[in-house]
This record gives C-alpha cells, sequence and structure tokens, in this order.
C-alpha cells in the first residue's frame, strides 16, 4: 500500500482525497498532483486496501481506477452504496465507450475520466464534484431547505429524502437530480438544462447519463407509490402527480 499525506493549503484545504490506481506511475501522478493542489491525499493500489480505507479513514472523495487487480471500481461503489456510504466518485477508465461511461455512473459514480487524460481536467472534475455535494459545508447558521410535493419530502439540510414518511437512500447525484426536479414541480425540465444544474457541465452533449440517473431515482420513488417522475418524450422529465390523481377538470 503506498499512502502518502500532505499539509493541505488553498482552496482544497481540509478536503481528503482516495486515489485507487494499481499503476504505480499514475497513482503516484495524481497523488503528487492532489498534494500540490492541497488536498490531503491517501492511495491504495488494490479493491481491497480502497475498502478498508474508505471505512476507516472516510475520505470526501475517492477516485476510482475501473479495473483494479482484484476487482473493479464499479464493484467497489456498489458495495460503498450498499454499506450507505455515499462518498462522491471519479471513475478513472481506459473504457471509451458511452455505454461502459453509463455503467460506471448508473453503479453510483459521479463523474468520469478516461485514458489518458490531462492532470488539470482531473483537478477540474474533482473541484466541480466536491462543489455540487456541498463540500466545504455551508454556514451552520444557514437554514436548510426543505423540498416537498405530494408525500414526497426532501431535507438538503440532513440529505434525507422521504416518500408517505417512509425514507429512500440516494446517492448523491441521484438526491441532487431529486432536488433539481423538485425545485421545479410541474414542470417539465429539459435534460441540457438537468445537466447543466445538477453536474454543472455537460457530458460531451450526451444526455444519456441524465436517463440513467431518471431511472435510479424512479425505481427508489416510485417503487411502492403512484409515479411521481415522468417522462416527457422528446424534451425531458416532470415531478407531477398520475394525471388520473390531479385535480378534476371543472368543466
Amino acid at each position: 500500500m503506498n499512502d502518502q499525506h500532505t499539509t493541505p493549503r488553498g482552496p482544497s484545504a481540509g478536503h481528503k482525497v482516495l486515489v485507487v490506481e494499481d499503476d504505480p506511475s499514475i497513482r503516484t501522478l495524481l497523488t503528487s498532483a492532489l498534494s500540490a493542489a492541497g488536498y490531503t491525499v491517501t492511495s491504495a493500489a488494490t479493491g481491497q486496501e480502497a475498502m478498508f480505507q474508505a471505512g476507516s479513514r472516510p475520505p470526501d472523495l475517492i477516485v476510482l481506477d475501473v479495473m483494479l487487480p482484484d476487482t473493479d471500481g464499479y464493484r467497489i461503489t456498489r458495495e460503498l452504496r450498499a454499506q450507505g456510504v455515499y462518498t462522491p466518485v471519479l471513475f478513472l477508465t481506459a473504457r471509451t465507450e458511452v455505454e461502459d461511461r453509463i455503467i460506471g455512473l448508473s453503479s453510483g459514480g459521479d463523474d468520469y475520466v478516461t485514458k489518458p487524460f490531462h492532470v488539470q481536467e482531473v483537478l477540474l472534475r474533482i473541484r466541480a464534484i466536491l462543489r455540487r455535494t456541498g463540500l466545504p459545508a455551508t454556514p451552520a447558521d444557514a437554514r436548510p431547505t426543505v423540498l416537498s410535493y405530494a408525500d414526497l419530502t426532501l431535507d438538503e439540510g440532513s440529505h434525507e429524502v422521504r416518500r408517505a414518511g417512509h425514507p429512500v437512500r440516494l446517492s448523491p447525484t441521484e438526491f441532487r437530480l431529486l432536488a433539481c426536479l423538485m425545485a421545479h414541480p410541474e414542470r417539465v425540465l429539459e435534460k441540457g438544462d438537468i445537466l447543466q444544474e445538477v453536474w454543472r457541465y455537460g457530458f460531451s452533449g450526451d444526455t444519456r447519463i441524465v436517463d440513467t440517473y431518471v431511472k435510479n431515482v424512479r425505481r427508489k420513488i416510485d417503487r411502492d407509490a403512484p409515479a411521481l417522475l415522468h417522462t416527457v418524450r422528446g424534451v425531458g422529465y416532470c415531478l407531477r402527480l398520475p394525471r388520473d390523481e390531479a385535480a378534476p377538470d371543472a368543466s
């Protein structure tokens, strides 16, 4: 195991990043670059080491290689999410097919960088993920927002979602997607607008990532109750009551 610790400085101070990469040269490159950028960095070369570190010394973000000698990054992410660990994950992989990217993100990842990569792109993606997942924390006196629609509630302060009083477990990205939709109830949101608001930048114009995440959220919030998350073909998505449960027309 190759761990490195540095004193944080600058805008990244206090943020802990775990780099999981079996290639020593790439692991050293990323560790050095992140350390220079002010992050506190630890590293691991196998999935087993990654799971141990994520549990014993929870980082703020994990940079995770997809292909590891003992497992793959997708499985690690699914196991972490199953254990209730929602630390943001940035995948690194040599796979370039869009389908692979969608599989990775649907397993619970937050972003995806393909090899060979530019270190500055990795740093940019990390900053974007930490920004949109709420790090650094908001001031203690900031009042959290609670969104509600029908029997669905979302508490941004406690990061809790409930449907008909029952808790719904969402990943950070799924949580942001639902918050985006709940902030605009009964309004059709185009996929491009969702990409901009939830991910803060586009995935090379590919909006299928939105479809994947909507599918995940729909499966969780609409599983045992009337559907609230609806597809408007050719446009986007809308949070609304089913048509047969909407208020009857006076006419």
